[in-house]
């Protein structure tokens, strides 16, 4: 059964506060996300992001839940995963990212493209939280050429990328290589990567 995206975010709100209110709600938010309904799996999920980036701590303790769904074979799983992994590096004084680096961000090269553009789009977030991984952040994102998707598809990551770029761009050493990256993506298929790449250049170029 499906959901509207506004009834989901209602039901959203109520389960952010149960949770807030009841500790052991966790759980049942958590096997809401893996549901197959979609009216059950949304607004679980809608949840569980607004969690993760309000309030990670509670959140955090179910890391390891989640460090196994980037191995699951359901495309709609590592996206959940992907999501919140990278909300939760923003308080990960115990560096447990580190420890799956290699892991996750291997995903850019992902069979499913939904996952691959999940990755783009939160890898500025993390690379914010985790300054000191920005340079190999940077490197696995710029080698979106060397992934097996296809022409049109890397064209799409790429404007997924531009934005994660923009998140921490500050924060970069090489910028022109960076900027070299964006340049080209104005002759890209992508219509939305164009339009990214030509905001980008309007907001960094200088």
């Amino acid at each position: 059964m499906s959901i509207k995206k506004k009834d989901a975010e209602i039901q959203a709100k109520k389960i952010v506060r149960r949770v807030l209110e009841q500790k052991n709600y966790l759980s049942k938010l958590l096997k809401g996300t893996m549901a197959k309904e979609d009216s059950v799996r949304y607004p679980n999920a809608i949840a569980l992001e607004i969690l993760s980036q309000e309030n990670p701590k509670i959140i955090y303790p179910e890391w390891n839940f989640f460090v196994d769904l980037l191995k699951s074979k359901n495309a709609y799983h590592k996206s959940i995963a992907i999501s919140t992994i990278s909300n939760l590096t923003a308080i990960d004084e115990k560096n447990k990212f580190e420890e799956i680096f290699e892991d996750f961000f291997k995903l850019i090269d992902d069979k499913s493209v939904i996952v691959s553009r999940k990755l783009a789009i939160y890898a500025g977030r993390i690379a914010t939280a985790k300054k000191s991984l920005n340079f190999r952040i940077t490197t696995v994102l710029l080698s979106i050429d060397d992934t097996q998707h296809t022409p049109s598809r890397k064209d799409l990551i790429k404007g997924d990328i531009i934005e994660s770029f923009s998140e921490y761009f500050e924060d970069i050493k090489d910028k022109k290589t960076i900027i070299q990256f964006v340049k080209k993506q104005l002759n890209s298929s992508s219509p939305s990567t164009v339009k990214k790449a030509n905001e980008f250049l309007l907001r960094w170029e200088k």
